[in-house]
């Protein structure tokens, strides 16, 4: 199938259009209005069959990437499948699955270097970590603060080519200073977020554990096959668990596995138990010595007592004989 070329629409100032190698469905650009937007990207269309899917239907669904939240924007109308019973809403597996390709055919287009993310969530920033380590693409951790984008002024002004943000409300100021600085954004949008400023959606879950390890798992791959340093997804092999791994566990050191250690450790064991089960031998001593002193201290104060009752027996003769005189 003949290639085409696209050009993203929004706030960005793109050189050439993004030459795309295959023929994708769903990767036009957004256009004014609900039903254009609707068209544009493929309709409302059912889960039905699921073929030729980045990774297992049941990994996605496992993941829960398709769990969306209680409320819907119009923005996110045309990537939404249907609402569950409780309420929730439910996203195209399909939709999502064709956007995570196509994002990481625009990763895969600039050099590491020319791209920033933006992660201020615990879990984003997590799984982002990966991702940087596995690429080596500039991670922003944590609040974005004001300027970063646009104030050369800054000692950590960036002037990225590319910006992936990870949560388009929590990172709003990022979104917004890209659009000024005319940076071609990526967002991963959930049915809660609005959409301004965001050059290519990605509907998905961006407030789960696994769902965004799963994310950044096939970002990480498709970056790596569009730049040509894996040649098929079997030489990936970074599993999608290290994706999950918080930061406390992956600071865990290992537990000593050789013999050595091993016995050190059963030797530092035991020494407590011999110094507790000598301690009631060397606290009898302790007990019997106490209770001589108080002993001691009985037998001085009845002698001290006798002392004080024979002087005050004394003093009263020799008052009743100055009397008698």
């Amino acid at each position: 199938m003949p290639g085409i070329r696209v050009r993203l629409r929004g706030n960005s100032n793109l050189g050439d259009p993004i030459f795309v190698k295959y023929r994708i469905r769903g990767i036009f650009p957004r256009v004014a209005g609900a039903k254009k937007r609707a068209s544009a990207c493929g309709g409302p269309e059912r889960i039905g069959k699921m073929e030729n899917f980045l990774i297992k239907q049941e990994t996605y669904l496992e993941a829960g990437i398709h769990i969306g939240t209680k409320l819907r924007v119009n923005d996110m109308s045309p990537f939404i499948y249907r609402m569950r019973n409780d309420g929730l809403y439910v996203l195209d597996l399909r939709k999502i699955d064709e956007r995570i390709r196509f994002a990481g055919k625009i990763l895969s287009q600039y050099a590491p270097e020319e791209v920033l993310v933006v992660a201020s969530r615990t879990y984003s920033s997590n799984a982002a970590a990966v991702f940087s380590q596995l690429t080596g693409i500039k991670v922003y951790q944590g609040r974005f603060i004001p300027g970063i984008l646009t104030n050369v002024a800054r000692a950590d002004f960036v002037e990225p080519k590319l910006l992936l943000v990870c949560d388009p409300k929590g990172e709003r100021q990022a979104v917004v200073e890209a659009g000024k600085m005319g940076i071609p954004t990526i967002g991963l949008c959930d049915t809660d977020n609005t959409t301004s400023f965001i050059d290519w959606i990605v509907p998905c879950n961006n407030k789960g554990r696994r769902s965004l390890a799963l994310l950044f798992y096939l970002f990480a791959r498709e970056y790596q096959m569009g730049r040509n340093k894996i040649a098929s997804y079997d030489e990936f092999t970074t599993p999608l668990s290290a994706f999950e791994a918080e930061k406390s566990e992956e600071a865990q050191p290992a537990a000593p596995q050789d013999a050595e250690s091993v016995a050190a450790a059963a030797e530092a064991q035991a020494e407590p138990k011999g110094e507790k089960a000598e301690a009631p031998v060397e606290a009898k001593p302790t007990h019997t010595h106490a209770q001589a002193e108080h002993k001691k201290e009985e037998a001085h104060k009845r002698e001290a007592e006798a002392e004080k009752h024979h002087k005050k027996k004394e003093h009263e003769h020799k008052a009743s004989d100055e009397k008698k005189e």
